[in-house]
């Protein structure tokens, strides 16, 4: 089996004295969609935004594309090509949809696709109805999808998407599954951060679930799928 694209091992994270992340391990192959799953709490978030660097306590090794990156500043890391799409959207209400991609623009790079407006609103028809609608005038599915289209103007090889589903009408969420798979046949990687376990299945390859932000399951989605002791002690509601 080859290396994976990210591989993360014995992360742990601090809020102030709170130890949130202990010894975490996952990877994502490259063209892998993964699941990240667990209930409110159970440290998803926090896994993505360490792996970004974005939380100032922590310690493991997060290696991507065979390079360490856990020292980098999350500005870095995004520009090592992982993209973040984080579950609160932070779009930029005053500027239009145009102007929102426009932010996240970066130059091509060699082994993904160089995504424009035009391949954007092929894949996301709704924001191609409305290039020039500022962000604030936009629902929230809307708005989701544009956080992950300004994301992809950055031609990512790995994209991290917390919660996507969340909040969101159903009609959105089936467009989001689409999405996802569309990226996969690009070759991108995902990581997805989730709690509905059918949107995870229809379109991940394997899951890690955490819990008090410990790795419970780690496997195939038909695996989770077949161990309802998994399901109904860390993902039931």
């Amino acid at each position: 089996m080859s290396a994976p694209l990210l591989a993360v091992r014995r992360l742990n994270a601090w809020y102030g004295r709170a130890h949130v992340l202990f010894d975490v391990d996952l990877d994502v192959g490259a063209g892998e969609v993964v699941a990240l799953m667990g209930r409110n709490g159970a440290g998803k978030s926090t896994t993505m935004k360490a792996i970004m660097g974005l939380i100032g306590e922590r310690s493991g090794e997060v290696s991507f594309d065979g390079v360490r990156i856990e020292r980098l500043d999350a500005f870095r890391v995004a520009r090592a090509g992982i993209g973040y799409v984080p579950e609160d959207r932070r779009i930029f209400t005053d500027l239009t949809v145009l102007e929102n991609l426009d932010v996240g623009r970066r130059p091509a790079r060699a082994g993904v696709p160089a995504w424009n407006a035009e391949r954007l609103f092929a894949l996301f028809p709704n924001l191609g109805q409305m290039p020039q609608r500022p962000g604030g005038r936009m629902s929230g599915g809307e708005q989701q999808m544009l956080s992950v289209a300004r994301t992809l103007m950055g031609n990512p090889r790995l994209v991290l998407l917390d919660e996507p589903s969340e909040g969101v009408a159903p009609i959105i969420v089936e467009q989001m599954a689409d999405m996802i798979v569309e990226l996969k046949k690009h070759g991108l990687s995902v990581l997805l951060s989730e709690q509905n376990v059918a949107f995870a299945a229809s379109v991940c390859d394997r899951a890690y679930v955490l819990e008090k932000g410990q790795v419970r399951f780690a496997g195939t989605m038909s695996a989770l799928d077949a161990d309802e002791e998994v399901r109904r002690q860390y993902l039931a509601v």
